[in-house]
């Protein structure tokens, strides 16, 4: 009776044995078809290209010398860097067109050239950032070159978060650093690494060109990526970038409310424009604090936004 339902259970076995077999055999023929055909879609989608950095450009109407190897592979990293880091480069793209509007015109009135907009751009990513150094704000200013440029900073107030002030403050430092030089590209090395050091390097390395300044690695790439990016907006979709004017960050739209007395709730002071406290301090980050003492009764000019996404219901 055993023999007979060992024999019967042998027969019940062997069949689902052989059907799992063959079941794992074509699951595993599927998972090829599968992988094969999506390495298929890979190489017929996805491909990442060698860039060629252009033979001439140009910072600040200044001809950078392209035909020099070492300063052609230090554009050429550069380009490759903030093509191929998407996802920076495409919120450069977004925040640049809130804020480019803003920079250009106070360049312009400031005589700085255009190209310095991408110092922003590059310095901050166009955000309130604070580095490990303690530099703040748009134009990362250190507090003690901020107050020296006309900034207000203190415990209430920091108008390094200021976009239009802030502006004005480095465009001040530019021009003193181009009456010393006379020279854009020393200008923007100096305003990565201080004129002192700047002043020092010529003077031991006995040249007045910047392209000839052997300089740390940080200050060695900061004019290239400027330089890079520069080169990237003038001619997104050639480096990939595929960008709809919809998906730029709009400018913000707002009215300006004076304020020459002291403030006791800035919560309560939205609510009374209509706004809350988070889209207040989105639209002026300078207000450090939720108060405002100003014991000296100093005119403050409060941005009020218009747009009604931003009004409370």
């Amino acid at each position: 009776m055993k023999n007979n339902y060992g024999k019967a259970l042998k027969w019940v076995i062997l069949p689902l044995a052989l059907i799992t077999l063959v079941q794992v055999f074509f699951q595993g023929v599927d998972r090829e078809k599968e992988e094969q055909a999506h390495q298929d879609r890979i190489d017929e989608s996805y491909n990442i290209y060698s860039l060629s950095p252009p033979k001439s450009f140009s910072f600040a109407e200044m001809q950078v010398p392209m035909s020099d190897p070492e300063v052609y592979e230090r554009f050429d990293r550069e380009l490759h860097s903030n093509t191929y880091f998407h996802s920076n480069t495409i919120l450069y793209f977004k925040r640049a067109n809130r804020w480019f509007p803003v920079i250009e015109p106070i360049l312009e009135a400031q005589g700085i050239p255009d190209d310095f907009k991408y110092l922003a751009l590059v310095e901050s990513g166009l955000q309130n950032v604070v580095s490990p150094v303690g530099a703040a704000g748009y134009w990362q200013f250190m507090e003690e070159t901020a107050k020296e440029y006309g900034l207000e900073v203190n415990k209430e107030v920091d108008e390094r978060y200021h976009m239009e002030k802030s502006t004005l403050a480095a465009c001040k430092y530019l021009n003193d650093a181009y009456e010393k030089y006379g020279d854009w590209a020393l200008v923007a090395a100096a305003y990565n690494v201080g004129r002192a050091r700047i002043n020092d390097e010529l003077e031991r390395q006995k040249t007045d060109n910047y392209f000839d300044l052997l300089l740390n690695q940080e200050t060695s790439r900061y004019l290239f990526r400027i330089m890079a990016v520069k080169h990237i907006f003038s001619e997104p979709e050639s480096y990939g970038f595929h960008i709809r004017k919809k998906d730029l960050y709009p400018p913000y739209a707002f009215n300006v409310v004076d304020i020459d007395s002291s403030v006791k709730d800035f919560a309560d002071f939205s609510k009374s424009h209509q706004i809350s406290y988070k889209t207040l301090k989105r639209f002026n980050p300078w207000l450090r604090q939720g108060y405002l003492n100003n014991p000296q009764g100093d005119l403050y000019q409060v941005k009020i936004p218009t747009a009604g996404e931003y009004k409370l219901n």
